[in-house]
């Protein structure tokens, strides 16, 4: 179940609406609709943190692996590398496709891939971002 289902789903266990479970997380009504139908993920982790404890389930429940490689990107690098991340998850799915992994194999493949985009992404920011913005060295 992805996360947009599991926040769906405890949200009408507990009987909240929409509005209702962006003010007790600190979102709007459109953020909630945004990650119930997939095309949104909270930017930061003390969202998922805040959710679960509306909810009365653990963190981790909320958040795949997919999901925290996507929130990390998201909050490194704003709304691009949230995009990117996005892609680079789609594009090594599609190494799977009409080939058989076992989920051991599939996990260790996608947790190298999110490895290798984040340390690039470093690597170029250092590279390619002026000294006097580098955050790093302030």
């Amino acid at each position: 179940m992805k996360f947009g289902e599991k926040v769906r789903e405890e949200r009408t266990k507990k009987g909240l609406t929409q509005p209702e479970l962006g003010k007790l997380v600190g979102v709007t009504k459109r953020t909630i609709i945004g990650w119930e139908s997939g095309e949104r993920y909270p930017q930061k982790r003390e969202l998922y943190d805040k959710l679960a404890l509306v909810f009365g389930v653990p963190s981790n429940y909320l958040a795949s692996e997919d999901e925290e490689f996507i929130t990390a990107a998201s909050e490194q690098y704003g709304i691009k590398g949230e995009r990117d991340a996005k892609a680079v998850l789609t594009q090594a799915a599609a190494v799977f496709a009409g080939g058989e992994l076992s989920d051991e194999d599939r996990l260790a493949f996608m947790t190298e891939i999110q490895q290798l985009y984040l340390e690039s992404k470093d690597i170029a920011a250092k590279k390619f971002t002026p000294k006097k913005y580098r955050k790093d060295e302030k």
